[in-house]
């Protein structure tokens, strides 16, 4: 992973990670993109979403997730397409789509779709029976303000449900949910999170690389970050390792 083994930098652990995942959206990359990022930066990449509801309509779909799987990564459809399908009441449809793909991981979502909490908890107490689960809290809609302790309360519902890992909701413009309207942390929604959470149950989304940063300083190389852009992993990786300016002073004993 390293050309060169420098003193002082955080140990990253060695894939399949269970902590310091790094998830990286594919908004609709080429197969001949979609290879030049394996070749580029697999090793610093554990999951790939494929975004909101690019699926239905991604060339040679089946393709690339084999690609993503032959590299060891771990594709999965957007929360956004499991609400398209469970508003039509296709949910057993949906479940064989993505039985079709042959996908180990999905994502359970009411970031458009608002459904009561219990009925989102039973799709993922059904699905986790058969595929890993990646749950998300917060809404896609900037008028829908939930307040810290339901926050709180869903994700630690969630992962008893059977979710792998709970998401925390940003959209890919990272201005809602865990961000205040002008990108900046939403410190107390966080922090409320964190007194009643472990940070490894959570992906945090951070498109943006000031919010990256933040999340390194606030806990570590190893953080769960997604909804990264494919070619922003490499530079991720460089502030995980504090081999980059913004970063360059927090692994380095003084």
């Amino acid at each position: 992973m390293l050309n060169y083994k420098l003193p002082g930098l955080p140990e990253r652990p060695e894939k399949p990670r269970d902590f310091g995942i790094t998830m990286i959206m594919d908004k609709g990359l080429s197969l001949n993109e979609a290879e030049n990022i394996i070749s580029a930066s697999s090793d610093f990449i554990d999951v790939v979403k494929f975004g909101f509801g690019t699926s239905l309509i991604t060339n040679n779909l089946q393709n690339k997730i084999d690609l993503y799987k032959e590299a060891g990564l771990k594709p999965y459809f957007g929360g956004t397409l499991f609400e398209v399908f469970v508003v039509r009441n296709m949910f057993d449809e949906y479940r064989k789509f993505i039985d079709k793909f042959k996908l180990e991981l999905v994502e359970v979502s009411d970031g458009s779709y608002a459904m009561p909490h219990e009925e989102k908890l039973k799709y993922i107490e059904t699905l986790a029976k058969d595929v890993t689960v990646l749950s998300e809290v917060g809404s896609k809609m900037k008028d829908v303000v939930i307040p810290t302790n339901k926050w709180v309360n869903m994700m630690k519902n969630e992962l008893e449900a059977g979710s792998w890992k709970v998401i925390g909701e940003a959209r890919e413009s990272g201005n809602i949910g865990l961000y205040n309207a002008d990108g900046s942390a939403n410190t107390e929604l966080i922090d409320g999170i964190i007194n009643e959470l472990k940070p490894d149950d959570i992906i945090w989304e951070a498109p943006n690389k000031p919010q990256q940063v933040w999340f390194i300083k606030m806990f570590g190389a190893n953080v769960n970050l997604g909804n990264i852009a494919p070619n922003e992993i490499i530079p991720l990786e460089t502030l995980r390792l504090g081999v980059r300016g913004d970063t360059f002073f927090q692994f380095i004993n003084h």
